[in-house]
């Protein structure tokens, strides 16, 4: 798949598979990503593909992924910070 050869490079490159819709030089790659999510979401992915996206550390919800490196980060803050 041209797609999936596209977001191993992007990864390579950028060192994460979560490209926006809004990036212009990347924009039909982004909405091929957000367009996996949705099937995912709907069960309507084939499970070889998801497993091809699973193998290269895929994020199939972003919003979740983002809440939880950010909750990561403050519990690592507060550590340090209790521990100064």
């Amino acid at each position: 798949n041209e797609h999936f050869k596209q977001l191993c490079a992007f990864k390579a490159k950028n060192g994460h598979c979560d490209v926006s819709q809004n990036d212009e030089q990347n924009k039909c790659l982004g909405q091929w990503i957000s367009y996996q999510r949705t099937s995912y979401k709907k069960k309507t992915l084939r499970s070889d593909r998801i497993q091809q996206l699973n193998s290269i550390g895929f994020i199939w919800d972003s919003l979740e992924h983002a809440w939880n490196e950010h909750f990561k980060q403050l519990c690592a803050f507060k550590a340090k910070k209790w521990t100064l």
